[in-house]
């Protein structure tokens, strides 16, 4: 019997970085984080469940359109009752872009490019 041939897919970096979010997801899922995260995780879910946050998926379709480029870092944090995505995106060329993103509307509210000290 002949057996098919598999061929593994060229690694690209972005290849790299998804196997690397895996992994870190999986540590986390093994309670290796510390306690504050699970609160953290619970009420960012709350905050998307009840509407005053938009789902990172959405956020992050409407801003490729804005500001193109591969997420490489994404959090989600309250500033003065409001709910701000910090993003790390790297573009084309190389460049480091850090945004500040309207979590309820998905707005660029601050951009940094990583030559940028202001």
């Amino acid at each position: 019997m002949t057996r098919p041939s598999v061929t593994a897919a060229p690694e690209t970096p972005g290849h790299r970085l998804r196997t690397l979010a895996w992994l870190a997801m999986l540590v986390a899922g093994l309670g290796v984080l510390p306690a504050w995260a699970d609160s953290d995780h619970d009420r960012a879910r709350q905050a998307v469940q009840s509407g005053q946050v938009l789902p990172l998926p959405t956020v992050l379709e409407q801003l490729a359109r804005e500001v193109p480029g591969q997420v490489l870092e994404v959090e989600l944090e309250q500033d003065d009752g409001r709910w701000i995505y910090e993003i790390k995106l790297l573009q084309a060329g190389g460049q480091l872009v850090k945004l500040k993103v309207d979590a309820q509307s998905a707005a660029v509210l601050r951009r940094r490019n990583r030559d940028d000290r202001h």
